[in-house]
């Protein structure tokens, strides 16, 4: 074939920008016979544009494998089309699936994140962390704070841009608006099953008090409990770890405080307490009902099968991005918490008639640690 007869051909590949360079929406604009300003209102989404020419625009888009320019694109629009996520160093369940979930979800709906994490003291590092995502001209800022002290450091803070906080059951400040899902929820409803199969003499394995979720887990144990009529009683105070769990099960057998039912703050503090238990042939759910919390990939294969409270990361990633989109965007968007779930498996059953209570009332609704 001759070098005319090459130069002759049709279509997008006769046109295309040469191999070397990635195509620009100049080359998108040419090859379309459109304009600059059309095909960025076919990337805009815009509704004037006809339904053949976004086809087309689109077709040749696919075509040269052009690609948006995030700078470009925050250049037109003064919108760097980034958010910014801030987290603490949690290596727990909870703080890293939120951050997976949340960074998907961004990309997904066309922004780009940027992480931050800090450590304590937070008064310190927090407002450092915060300006860094500022100085990189982030749209809007996530904030992870699993810890009472994070975000503590958070609401004093100076920021000129949007910040929502993940944050279980705290409240938004003027200048910091928070979202979670229903811990407190997830936690009544673990309690009311226990409730429901019979058991009156309910523990609470908690996690630490320093955090959002353990206090709000215990708030849910106590609440269902006394709209049961029934008092709370033995609370103990814990890091949310499988071994911290195990020991601590050791030593309610070892002191035969062994309750009938135990909710447990976490599907890993649940983990704990079933091996120590099962040493010691405290038999799960004959001799003690457990209830976990988080539903972890694997709970359906302890042993038991765990019943927990499932969080739904992917749903809160998604609500908390729309929710912060909202105030980037001055709209109004429901910020009603996410419900959990309760995930029935066969760690939990009936209470037995001949167990006693062995649980020690709590003082003043405090964990012993």
């Amino acid at each position: 074939m001759t070098e005319a007869a090459t130069r002759s051909g049709s279509g997008a590949a006769a046109s295309a920008p040469p191999s070397r360079r990635k195509p620009n929406i100049n080359d998108v604009a040419r090859m379309a016979g459109v304009s600059y300003g059309t095909v960025s209102r076919v990337l805009n989404d815009a509704p004037d544009v006809s339904a053949a020419t976004r086809e087309r625009v689109l077709q040749i888009i696919k075509d040269i494998g052009y690609r948006r320019s995030r700078t470009a694109t925050a250049l037109v629009t003064s919108r760097s089309t980034a958010i910014g996520i801030l987290t603490d160093e949690s290596p727990r369940f909870g703080p890293v699936g939120t951050l997976m979930a949340l960074e998907k979800v961004a990309r997904q709906k066309g922004y780009s994140t940027n992480v931050i994490t800090v450590e304590a003291p937070y008064d310190v590092s927090v407002q450092k962390a915060l300006d860094s995502l500022d100085d990189l001209g982030v749209d809007g800022i996530i904030v992870i704070a699993p810890l009472v002290a994070m975000a503590a450091a958070v609401w004093n803070a100076s920021v000129r841009v949007p910040v929502e906080m993940i944050a279980a059951g705290a409240s938004s400040t003027p200048n910091v608006f928070t979202y979670s899902e229903n811990q407190e929820l997830g936690a009544r409803m673990a309690t009311q099953h226990l409730v429901d199969l019979g058991h009156t003499d309910i523990a609470h394995v908690a996690g630490s008090m320093d955090w959002f979720d353990g206090r709000v887990r215990k708030r849910g144990w106590e609440a269902a409990l006394r709209d049961a009529g029934l008092a709370p009683r033995l609370c103990l105070e814990g890091d949310w770890s499988p071994k911290w769990a195990y020991e601590t099960g050791l030593r309610l057998v070892k002191e035969h405080k062994v309750p009938q039912a135990i909710f447990a703050a976490s599907d890993h503090t649940a983990l704990g307490l079933i091996r120590a238990f099962a040493e010691n042939g405290v038999r799960v759910p004959e001799d003690v009902s457990i209830v976990g919390f988080d539903d972890i990939e694997g709970s359906d294969y302890f042993l038991p099968p765990l019943t927990t409270v499932r969080q739904d990361f992917t749903a809160l990633a998604n609500m908390s991005t729309e929710v912060l989109l909202g105030a980037i965007e001055h709209r109004e968007v429901d910020r009603t918490p996410i419900e959990p779930i309760l995930v029935k498996r066969s760690s939990a059953g009936p209470a037995q008639a001949n167990r006693p209570p062995h649980g020690e009332l709590g003082e003043n609704g405090a964990c012993d640690r």
